[in-house]
């Protein structure tokens, strides 16, 4: 599923929406962007409800979405995006400051495939969205990761144990096997990660991850997570 992205966008290149306030910053994105040979920049929103529509319109494979915008917010909009059958092939990568860091924990709770703090390198940047429109997660370095399995087990939102009793409930879908799977994805582990762990093959990964996806209605890998989290199957450590 996530390999097959490319080829479920087509030949051409990565389509991308830039969602920010700042005009000043997104015209800089744009430039970064159409710079490069695989992808494009196909529309610019400067709140969440103008990028929810061109995310449909557009028909944008990666949305670079700031969280903090005038009227609808940048949360909000991913979870319009995310909740829209006709959206189901955009991936938000979610732009912070890392000052709230519990933003970055409801990004993916309402669907983004990850984050980046909007000081990154350029490279940085272009690999996010080359990353989220493969339909992987954007959870690293491990100490950020460490901070949102911490939010997630605190339980962010009111109907957190709600989640994850209905995540406990769909865990009993998965086999051994696609368990074991989903619990070294949740610790960030690559699909070679994943396989040279379990020796097996990527292909044969790829396919438990896959199926894991379907069964527990994951977007992506950074989806993953967040079930693996609220389901009780994997917990932060105590360190």
């Amino acid at each position: 599923m996530d390999e097959n992205r490319a080829q479920e966008r087509g030949a051409g290149p990565i389509k991308v929406l830039l969602a920010d306030d700042q005009a000043l910053l997104r015209s800089a994105f744009k430039v970064l962007v159409d710079s490069e040979p695989d992808m494009r920049v196909v529309g610019e929103a400067s709140d969440g409800a103008q990028a929810y529509a061109l995310a449909r319109e557009a028909g944008a494979d990666v949305v670079l979405m700031d969280i903090r915008m005038p009227g609808t917010d940048g949360l909000a909009a991913t979870r319009m995006i995310s909740e829209d059958p006709e959206c189901s092939g955009v991936r938000v990568v979610m732009l912070t400051t890392f000052e709230v860091d519990e933003y970055v924990v409801q990004a993916l709770r309402a669907g983004a495939s990850g984050f980046l703090g909007k000081g990154a390198e350029p490279d940085e940047l272009l690999n996010a969205i080359r990353v989220a429109a493969a339909g992987e997660a954007l959870l690293s370095p491990a100490a950020t990761k460490g901070l949102i399995a911490s939010f997630l087990a605190q339980g962010g939102r009111s109907d957190a144990p709600a989640a994850g009793s209905a995540h406990a409930e769909r865990l009993a879908a998965l086999t051994g096997r696609e368990r074991e799977v989903l619990v070294l994805v949740a610790a960030g582990l690559s699909n070679d990660g994943i396989a040279g762990r379990l020796e097996v093959s990527p292909l044969t990964v790829k396919t438990h991850v896959n199926r894991a996806m379907a069964k527990l209605g994951a977007r992506d890998r950074a989806q993953l997570v967040v079930v693996a989290y609220e389901s009780g199957l994997v917990r932060p450590r105590a360190d």
